[in-house]
């Protein structure tokens, strides 16, 4: 009785970590796994968007200053996308990169709207 508890519980730790492996593997996507620059991208992009949204939603954002900073970001997106259709789908290193500055530039444009005055 003992024992086949023990192989019980065994059986069971096994595929807990079965399980775990699998869905870690399975949390990224085929597209993210080809084209990694592109979804680094648009990760940056996403949270971008999420801190306007939250600025406008507690008021640390005027609406004027949202519309501006979601207009610069989609204009990023679009660039991305520029790039991608050049190179099959993928963007470079360099161009990865040069969004990166501009996605910088945004986000402290954020910082500093959401800041500014207090």
């Amino acid at each position: 009785m003992e024992r086949s508890k023990i192989k019980l519980m065994l059986c069971a730790g096994v595929l807990a970590s079965a399980l775990c492996s699998a869905s870690l593997s399975f949390a990224e996507t085929q597209w993210e796994k080809n084209h990694p620059r592109r979804d680094q991208v648009n990760d940056r992009l996403e949270k971008q968007n999420a801190r306007i949204k939250d600025g406008r939603e507690d008021g640390t954002l005027t609406r004027k200053e949202a519309r501006k900073l979601h207009r610069e970001d989609r204009a990023l997106r679009r660039q991305e996308r520029r790039y991608a259709r050049r190179h099959g789908g993928h963007i470079s290193k360099a161009e990865q990169n040069k969004l990166n500055r501009e996605e910088n530039a945004v986000s402290n444009q954020i910082h500093d709207e959401k800041h500014d005055g207090k």
